[in-house]
C-alpha cells in the first residue's frame, strides 16, 4: 500500500515539470510582444528593447525558462500587466470563490448523483430508470451558459428569488452570500450530476451481474445490504476518476459559469487576462489549474486505496 503511494507521489514531480514546460512554451507561442502591450504600443525602439531587457526577453528561450521556473518556485509568478498585482496574489484573492462554488457543486452531484446512479441500475428498464437517464441525458445536453441563462430570467428576473449577478462573501452576509451562491452552483451541479449518474449506472449494472452479489443474495442478505456493502464500493471506484477530474476542472476555474454570473473566480481572471493580453496572469492561471488537475489526481489515486482492496494488496 505504502509502495504504491509513493509511487504515485514520485510521480507528480516529473509531471508537474513536464506540465510548467508546455505552460511556458504555449505562453511564447501567443502572438503579440508583452514588453510593447506594456508600453501601451509606444513607438521608441529603446523604451521597448529597455522593458524586454528588464522583462529577461532578449535572452533565449532556455534561460528565460530557468529563470521563470526559479521565481515560480519561489512563489514570484510576475506581476499583471494591467493592474500591476502579483499573479500570486491575485489567484489566491480568487481562488476562495471559485473553492466555494466548486466544493458545494461537486458535493450537491454525488449526494444526489450516486444513490441516482445506483437505483437506477438496481431497478433496470423500469420507470425509475427511464427517468433518471432521461434526466441524465438532459442536463449532459445542456450548455452550461445556456442553463445558467435561463436561471437567471426565471429566478432573477421573472421571480425576483435571486440576485440577478454578482458575489457576496458567506463570511460577510451568510444570507446575502448563500443567495449569490445558489444559481451558479446548482448550474454547474446538474450538469456534473448528469455526468456522474451515468458513470455510477453504469458500473453498478457491472456488478450486480457479478458471482459474489448472486451469493450475498443466496445467502438471504436484503437489497439494502447488498447495495450498500458489497455493490457500492466496487461500483464507485471507476466513478471516483470521473469526480475527480470534475473537481479539477471545476477548481481550475469554470470560466462560462463565473462569467456568466459575474463571479470574481479563477475563471473569470483567465478569461479578462485573455481578452487583455495579460501574459504574466495567463500563464500563472494556466499554470495554478494544471497544477490543481495533477494534485487533485493524486488525490483521486490515493483514495482508490480506500475503495479497491486490490491496491491495497
Amino acid at each position: 500500500m505504502w509502495s504504491y503511494a509513493l509511487k504515485r507521489l514520485l510521480m507528480t514531480i516529473p509531471t508537474l515539470f513536464l506540465v510548467s514546460v508546455i505552460v511556458f512554451l504555449l505562453i511564447r507561442l501567443i502572438p503579440g510582444d508583452p514588453a510593447a502591450i506594456m508600453l501601451n504600443d509606444l513607438d521608441s525602439d529603446i523604451a521597448l528593447e529597455e522593458m524586454r531587457s528588464e522583462l529577461g526577453l532578449d535572452r533565449p528561450v532556455p534561460v528565460q525558462f530557468v529563470i521563470w521556473l526559479g521565481n515560480m518556485l519561489s512563489g514570484d509568478l510576475g506581476v499583471s500587466i494591467n493592474t500591476g498585482e502579483p499573479v500570486l496574489a491575485a489567484i489566491a484573492s480568487r481562488f476562495g470563490v471559485t473553492a466555494t462554488i466548486t466544493a458545494l457543486a461537486v458535493v450537491m452531484a454525488v449526494v444526489i448523483a450516486v444513490p441516482a446512479g445506483i437505483i437506477a441500475a438496481w431497478r433496470q428498464d423500469t420507470p425509475l430508470d427511464y427517468s433518471i437517464v432521461f434526466v441524465s441525458i438532459l442536463f449532459l445536453s445542456l450548455p452550461s451558459f445556456w442553463l445558467g441563462l435561463m436561471m437567471i430570467f426565471l429566478f432573477a428576473i421573472t421571480l425576483g428569488w435571486l440576485p440577478t449577478i454578482g458575489f457576496v462573501s458567506v463570511s460577510e452576509d451568510f444570507v446575502g452570500g448563500i443567495r449569490y451562491l445558489v444559481m451558479p452552483v446548482a448550474t454547474l451541479a446538474l450538469i456534473e450530476m448528469a455526468v456522474i449518474a451515468r458513470m455510477v449506472r453504469s458500473q453498478t449494472l457491472e456488478v450486480l451481474r457479478l458471482d459474489y452479489v448472486t451469493h450475498a443474495r443466496a445467502k438471504g442478505l436484503s437489497e439494502t445490504v447488498v447495495l450498500t456493502r458489497h455493490v457500492f464500493k466496487n461500483a464507485f471506484g471507476p466513478a471516483l476518476t470521473v469526480i475527480g477530474l470534475i473537481l479539477g476542472g471545476l477548481l481550475g476555474g469554470a470560466s462560462v459559469t463565473e462569467t456568466v454570473f459575474s463571479l470574481p473566480g479563477i475563471g473569470r481572471l483567465l478569461v479578462d487576462a485573455i481578452y487583455a493580453r495579460d501574459y504574466p496572469v495567463l500563464q500563472g492561471c494556466l499554470l495554478f489549474i494544471a497544477f490543481l488537475y495533477v494534485i487533485v489526481n493524486l488525490i483521486v489515486d490515493l483514495l482508490y486505496m480506500v475503495f479497491d482492496p486490490r491496491v491495497r494488496m
